[in-house]
């Protein structure tokens, strides 16, 4: 019976995936994003325990408001350090008839993630920068591994939508979503792209954590700046 640390959940979520989700977020994550809004997620011991058949029964009390879209979403944190627990949950919703969607960074190996994929019907897949030195800078990880976990997600024909948070300074630029755009348009499998714009909200963690906020200094994305970069989305940003 698998199990895994779980951080907290959300009942009726609505910008985690397809239609009105239920969204657990899980314990634990490998990187250290510079814009992370959720560090109180990163230490793998972190949470509380729950089984699948614990977590199904939370969702299937939403079941009523998914309709044809909704379901449940595992989200983070990295849902692909606890993939064995995953792989469990998404294989009872299936059985249950409930939509999976799964929210990562991407940053394992697709190998070992095959009893998860089997069961997933649409991933959201955090391209953070497109070059890998920002990755390696800002990150902790190369862009070689959301890269090969997208290539992945391309040969299993899963649905994706890629998803950026916009940082001035950093990745706030036509060339950068064109870039993503390549990216896109090299994995047909990735049907939206998604771009969120940075926020310090989170700044209230870092400081109740006593740990510094690495992007503190940097200015949040205007709303027209936001419109002019999605407008370069094309039929990826319907």
């Amino acid at each position: 019976m698998a199990e895994a640390r779980i951080h907290s959940f959300q009942s009726l979520g609505t910008l985690d995936g397809p239609g009105v989700r239920f969204v657990a977020f899980l314990q634990g994550c490998p990187l250290r994003c510079g814009c992370c809004h959720n560090p109180d997620t990163w230490a793998a011991d972190g949470g509380e325990v729950y089984t699948a058949q614990e977590v199904l029964r939370r969702a299937l009390r939403c079941r009523p408001y998914f309709g044809k879209e909704g379901g449940i979403t595992l989200s983070g944190g990295e849902p692909l350090m606890q993939r064995a627990f995953a792989a469990e949950l998404f294989r009872l919703c299936h059985e249950s008839g409930i939509n999976t969607c799964l929210d990562t960074s991407g940053c394992y190996a697709p190998e070992g993630c095959e009893a998860l994929l089997a069961h997933t019907d649409r991933v959201l897949l955090d391209v953070k920068y497109t070059t890998d030195a920002l990755y390696r800078e800002h990150v902790g990880c190369g862009l070689e591994l959301p890269l090969r976990f997208l290539a992945r997600l391309q040969q299993e024909g899963i649905p994706t939508t890629l998803r950026q948070v916009i940082i001035p300074t950093l990745n706030d630029t036509e060339e950068s979503v064109q870039a993503l755009l390549a990216i896109a348009e090299r994995h047909p499998c990735v049907d939206k792209i998604e771009l969120l714009p940075f926020r310090k909200l989170c700044r209230t963690k870092y400081d109740q954590m006593n740990i510094p906020f690495p992007f503190g200094h940097l200015p949040e994305p205007g709303r027209e700046r936001m419109q002019q970069l999605r407008a370069l989305l094309g039929r990826y940003g319907g």
